[in-house]
């Protein structure tokens, strides 16, 4: 299965994306993780990013794309990738569907956690981290216990996780991200997922979906 996952900051992209490569063995394409390995890498792609990234400018989309191309061409995509962090826009969808139909690709499904702009607030803003250990807390759904040995006094707040600046990143993605659902949405290849509760729930949703994907691209086989 080739997918895409959409959902704002906070959302639980990342820790549903670690079980859905464990159990369905999609290689997960997360521009963030391939960002810092090229420039990590000191590749020439890498070097390009870095000189927009120090100064305070997005990485163009040709970039991104070339990386992803180079991605795909070297991981071991038997059982489908997932998509991270790109497309952002519109704009991005449409060079990467160009992308992939010169690739004789496709996507499966566009998988987007939908979770309340109030409940995003909370998760984000509070987080708190460490600055002996470097372990990150939350105030509310995992604040430090007796076995952590943590001095309250050591926890704080990262700036991006401050409530102005998280209101700010999720303004972001409604006016820019939040578009390309509709855009999906008109392919007839979008998903909204109830991202609320339990991270298992949440998970067991996801599954309903893909486990429906997997039956239908069966039957087309047969």
């Amino acid at each position: 299965m080739n997918l895409i996952f959409l959902g704002p900051p906070g959302a639980g992209k990342g820790t549903q994306a670690q079980r859905l490569m464990r159990d369905y063995g999609v290689i997960q394409i997360s521009t963030g993780d391939m960002l810092r390995s090229h420039i990590r890498q000191k590749t020439e792609l890498g070097a390009i990013a870095e000189r927009y990234i120090h100064d305070g400018n997005l990485v163009p989309d040709d970039v991104i794309i070339e990386m992803i191309k180079k991605e795909l061409d070297y991981s071991d995509l038997e059982n489908g990738y997932l998509l991270d962090g790109f497309p952002r826009t519109i704009g991005q969808a449409v060079i990467l569907d160009k992308m992939l139909s010169e690739r004789g690709d496709r996507l499966d499904g566009v998988l987007v956690l939908d979770v309340p702009k109030d409940e995003l607030v909370k998760r984000l803003s509070g987080r708190r981290v460490c600055r002996k250990t470097g372990k990150s807390f939350h105030i509310i759904y995992n604040p430090p216990t007796e076995a952590d040995n943590i001095n309250p006094d050591d926890l704080y707040q990262r700036d991006d996780d401050k409530e102005e600046t998280v209101l700010r990143r999720l303004n972001i993605y409604e006016n820019e991200t939040k578009p390309l659902i509709d855009y999906y949405k008109n392919k007839k290849v979008a998903f909204k997922i109830d991202g609320t509760g339990k991270l298992v729930d949440v998970y067991k949703r996801i599954q309903n979906v893909l486990d429906t994907l997997l039956k239908t691209e069966n039957l087309k086989a047969n």
